[in-house]
């Protein structure tokens, strides 16, 4: 399971469950903490087709087939930026009907 560092002061709570509808959350963590929640978010895609994101609040368990979409985009000018961007699909759990 990849944790996502918080705020200390955050009491715990139990989790909720994200499995339906539409979640987005932004995290600004300092080089050292990105570069641990990629190494755990790099493990689970290796090991396995599923991977749980959590925090204290909320833990997002997620099935996903390949391939792994993985977008780099560069802004050279002005504020200068990098954005790595990673697309996984949802495992589909219903086999393929068979044609023959």
């Amino acid at each position: 399971m990849v944790e996502i560092p918080e705020d200390e002061t955050s009491e715990p709570d139990t989790r909720d469950v994200i499995t339906d509808g539409v979640f987005e959350q932004e995290f600004y963590l300092s080089k050292e903490q990105a570069g641990e929640f990629l190494i755990q978010l790099g493990e689970q895609l290796r090991d396995g087709t599923e991977l749980t994101l959590s925090t204290e609040d909320w833990e997002l368990p997620f099935r996903f087939d390949e391939p792994v979409e993985v977008e780099v985009e560069f802004l050279g000018h002005g504020d200068r930026e990098l954005e790595i961007e990673l697309e996984l699909r949802g495992a589909h759990d219903d086999p393929a009907p068979d044609v023959s």
